[in-house]
């Protein structure tokens, strides 16, 4: 492995711990919003905890290599649209950088919160307001934000 590969995988390890320390100082207002935005019926059981036990193990997991596998919060997600056969390109992000017009979503939007933590080759039904969406998890890349 090169340096620079090296360089890579430290700084995606360093920017998820910093990740890891804002949740762990929001948490309160972030599963206070998660409750908010999410309907009762699609609510997942310590959805925060869930979340921050599998980013623990990522930055833990001295194996890894790349690429990603898991979507995280700061990552960039591929999906394949089964129906239509088209791709499009999600950005999961924190609350505070959405921005729907550039495909850049909260993980507690309705499209954000299904897809975090999916892996790659996962083929979900997507809920959205005017019933389900087939599709499936295609790649997920390190955005660096």
């Amino acid at each position: 492995m090169s340096l620079s590969q090296i360089a890579h995988i430290d700084s995606i390890r360093e920017t998820f711990l910093k990740q890891l320390v804002f949740i762990e100082e929001n948490y309160n207002e972030l599963n206070n919003m998660y409750l908010y935005s999410t309907p009762i019926q699609e609510r997942v059981k310590n959805f925060l905890s869930l979340y921050i036990s599998e980013l623990e193990s990522f930055i833990k997991d001295e194996d890894w290599n790349g690429p990603l596998s898991k979507v995280f919060i700061g990552t960039k997600v591929t999906v394949l649209f089964q129906d239509e056969k088209e791709t499009e390109d999600y950005f999961i992000s924190l609350p505070d950088h959405s921005d729907p017009d550039a495909n850049c979503i909260s993980f507690l939007s309705p499209v954000g919160r299904q897809l975090l933590l999916k892996n790659v080759g996962d083929e979900i039904s997507l809920v959205v307001p005017n019933g389900t969406v087939s599709l499936s998890v295609k790649r997920i890349y390190f955005s660096g934000n």
